[in-house]
């Protein structure tokens, strides 16, 4: 599938990894779930790279990946949150958003995700499965729609 053919699918809502619909693209929960949570953010309408878009875009995309950070971190209670933006192979504004656990093998915890080896990362245990993951990915969506709502009332206030 290509990236305008998955956007359109998350546009016309028939995509079942659909986290939620975000003001700079869609949260979605990653094809393998080698660690519980992975998401990532894709960037709609479809750019090549965070700088084609208007700086006012640029950062509602950077604030939308942290919030999807944040969320993925408070259900998920990983240890850290790992963010990259690479396009190299799929050559579209994305974001991956990674939670990172205390339970993680020693010899790949310090590793970026996509260095752990493909038989970890693409083992068939972890693909994405609403059966197995869809309480996690519901999870998630519930816990960004409350941060975003905290953030709000925090603004409110100031």
């Amino acid at each position: 599938m290509t990236p305008s053919e998955r956007l359109q699918e998350l546009a016309e809502g028939l995509n079942p990894r659909l986290v939620l619909r975000m003001r700079s693209g869609f949260a979605i929960m990653a094809d393998n779930q080698f660690l519980p949570g992975y998401c990532l953010l894709l960037a709609y309408p479809q750019v090549e790279q965070l700088l084609d878009l208007p700086e006012k875009q640029r950062h509602a995309f950077l604030e939308d990946m942290s919030l999807l950070g944040e969320a993925i971190n408070r259900v998920t209670e990983s240890k850290r949150i790992n963010f990259a933006m690479y396009g190299n192979v799929d050559p579209f504004l994305h974001a991956h958003v990674w939670p990172r656990y205390e339970w993680e093998v020693p010899e790949y915890a310090t590793l970026p995700p996509l260095s752990i080896p493909e038989e970890i990362r693409l083992h068939a245990d972890t693909v994405w499965d609403p059966e197995v993951h869809g309480n996690l990915q519901n999870q998630i969506r519930e816990m960004i729609l409350k941060v975003q709502e905290e953030r709000a009332s925090v603004e409110v206030l100031h």
